[in-house]
């Protein structure tokens, strides 16, 4: 695989990142037409094939222009995980036939993965998954987190406690192994993107420009259809757990399907949880990946790139 710069100073792959609603996807369109290459989803919801609006998956005029994949093409049973996503970016990788990689999306998890690597976690069982779901019931994230620091201090201290999802993954390792969930984190997989020299570069809006459009688009995607989306889904009855279940937007679409909020308190919640996903998207990059990002305004990367 690529390990240097390719002829004519083209990087081996392009990584192009930055918050929900900042105009990436455009851009590794332009990107990918102009050096025949191929766009890559690095977004940990749009590799769902229930939640197209929702997720703002490109469009199928985008993908016409030039081939995109890893889009849509998982269940919204499945629990896809960032070992998943390398193990099939690896495969990708492996069938370009020398086109040009641009990969992008939001998930910074993901995008570190295709550098440094992912940590395999050891199996849960379906039992010791079940105890902790039923003993969680009706308990609030921050409860749940004070039992993990119990257990687990620097686990704990690693996850916000609001984050359900990950937080009962981490109690799930501990119970099932009695082991810190960092204690497996020792020796990553190797990353797909390991030595390759790439372009990397994170999208930065105006915090102000940025949460008008998360606004407006989210009520776009109402429009054009993502409430039949999360209508749909909700027939399925999955687990309330599953990443896709917990996608923005879907736990207040499916509280207005129950009935239990309006439809305009939906959209407001879906809004506010867009925007703090994209504030905490900004502070992730910044502080955990590396200075080798160029940071740009999207409209400087469309004139300059």
């Amino acid at each position: 695989m690529p390990d240097r710069e390719e002829a004519g100073g083209r990087p081996a792959a392009i990584l192009i990142a930055g918050p929900t609603a900042s105009g990436k996807s455009a851009l590794a369109v332009r990107l990918a037409q102009r050096h025949g290459g191929v766009v890559i989803n690095t977004d940990s919801m749009q590799v769902y094939a229930d939640l197209r609006r929702l997720t703002a998956r490109p469009d199928p005029d985008e993908e016409a222009r030039v081939p995109h994949r890893l889009y849509g093409h998982v269940d919204g049973a499945v629990n896809y995980s960032v070992g998943h996503f390398s193990r099939d970016a690896a495969a990708l990788l492996r069938s370009l036939d020398g086109r040009l990689p641009v990969f992008v999306g939001g998930t910074g998890l993901y995008f570190r993965a295709l550098e440094q690597g992912f940590s395999e976690l050891p199996p849960v069982p379906k039992a010791v998954r079940a105890q902790v779901r039923d003993e969680a019931a009706g308990r609030p994230t921050q409860a749940l987190h004070a039992d993990l620091a119990r257990h687990d201090p620097a686990g704990a201290a690693r996850l916000r406690p609001s984050d359900r999802m990950r937080v009962m993954r981490a109690l799930e390792i501990f119970l099932a192994t009695g082991r810190p969930i960092a204690s497996f984190y020792g020796d990553p997989v190797p990353g797909p993107l390991a030595g390759w020299d790439l372009q990397k570069i994170f999208l930065a809006p105006d915090r102000d420009v940025l949460r008008a459009r998360i606004d407006a688009r989210f009520r776009t995607m109402i429009a054009g259809g993502a409430l039949d989306e999360v209508a749909r889904l909700r027939l399925r009855k999955l687990d309330p757990m599953l990443p896709v279940m917990r996608a923005h937007g879907v736990p207040g679409l499916i509280a207005h399907l129950d009935g239990t909020i309006d439809l305009e308190a939906a959209i407001v919640r879906g809004q506010a949880d867009t925007r703090a996903y994209a504030k905490r998207q900004f502070t992730w990059f910044r502080h955990q990946m590396g200075t080798d990002w160029r940071w740009m305004d999207p409209e400087v990367a469309v004139a300059e790139l």
